[in-house]
């Protein structure tokens, strides 16, 4: 004899519950997918890219000749005059299979014939246009300067640098040579009348810096860095980029401290610092993967490369300012610059 099967009465109302739930977990489910593939897509940030940036190099970034140019853009911020024209203008190469990089320093009274105007002012012209303007023009810019592909650029607001510096307890720069800056623009006075003053000494402070090795906070980097009218050789845009090179490999070397990262609370100050000083079209894992190249690349494997003897000052009655000029043609700076990368 079969046994009999005993049915179940389910009311109805029992089943719209079933139903509504199976929807509800199945919208929360494409939700989730779909703000997942959001975040991806607006980070860079995948399950492949997070195993790599652990196990492997990271991101795919998108390497021409081997080569990866990120394009580090330094400017004054603030509310005065000139608030985004580019005090520091610094190319990084990387070469992916060679491990090695090249910091490549661009004057930023290299004058350019596109822009009528000095390279510096490439990043406000830009950012005239749309938001978001002024790194695709300045990469254009310093491409054609310098004959490299710029894939990335990086502007960072000196504002946000000094605090950098600052979190990591100072960077440690030994200055090659001594000298005195007395015209050291003091932010804000650049209008001021200064009593009558025909010098207008009050908007300027005088600066000093003494040969040898010494540590540095945030803002004696950042005057280090900026200072432009100094006496001798030490006044020249050369030298600017030769102390901006230093204090970013001297920036190097503390991030590589391992002290920092025993402090979560000091790691999330720095993350707050850099993310609010910067603005970027590297997405998260893209900058993450760069960051990590830079911090693994040993000091041997880096090149400072200066155009200084490829430029010349014309006569300023040329351009109505102090300018500067390639001696021979641009193409010949492409020459000099590919042939000094490793």
């Amino acid at each position: 004899m079969e046994p009999r099967i005993r049915r179940i009465h389910v009311p109805k109302i029992a089943w719209v519950v079933l139903a509504l739930s199976i929807l509800l977990v199945g919208y929360a489910l494409l939700r989730g997918i779909a703000i997942s593939q959001n975040f991806m897509s607006t980070t860079g940030i995948t399950p492949t890219t997070l195993f790599k940036l652990v196990f492997d190099a990271g991101a795919d970034l998108k390497p021409i000749d081997g080569r990866v140019n990120i394009l580090l853009l330094g400017i004054p911020g603030g509310d005065h005059d000139g608030t985004d024209l580019t005090d520091t203008i610094l190319v990084l190469s990387f070469h992916e299979k060679n491990h090695t990089l090249a910091m490549i320093s661009v004057p930023r009274d290299i004058w350019s014939d596109t822009l009528k105007d000095k390279v510096n002012s490439a990043y406000h012209y830009g950012e005239l246009k749309k938001k978001g303007g002024g790194l695709i023009l300045a990469k254009a810019i310093v491409s054609d300067m310098i004959g490299l592909p710029i894939q990335y650029a990086l502007v960072l607001d000196f504002s946000g640098f000094r605090k950098v510096i600052d979190l990591v307890g100072g960077v440690e720069i030994d200055v090659p040579k001594s000298f005195t800056d007395t015209e050291f623009p003091i932010p804000g006075r650049e209008n001021d009348e200064c009593g009558g003053d025909p010098e207008f000494g009050c908007r300027y402070e005088p600066l000093h810096f003494d040969a040898g090795l010494q540590t540095m906070d945030g803002a004696l980097a950042l005057k280090y860095v900026r200072s432009r009218h100094a006496e001798g050789d030490e006044g020249s845009d050369f030298a600017r980029g030769r102390r901006q090179q230093e204090v970013l490999l001297a920036l190097k070397s503390k991030l590589l401290s391992q002290d920092i990262y025993l402090h979560p609370g000091e790691v999330e100050k720095l993350y707050g610092a850099f993310d609010e000083a910067t603005d970027t079209d590297l997405n998260i894992g893209e900058l993450l993967t760069i960051g990590k190249m830079f911090l693994q690349i040993p000091k041997e494997n880096t090149q400072r490369i200066s155009i200084e003897d490829q430029l010349y000052t014309p006569p300023s009655s040329w351009y109505g300012r102090y300018v500067l000029l390639p001696k021979e043609s641009f193409e010949a700076v492409h020459t000099f610059v590919k042939s000094k990368l490793q």
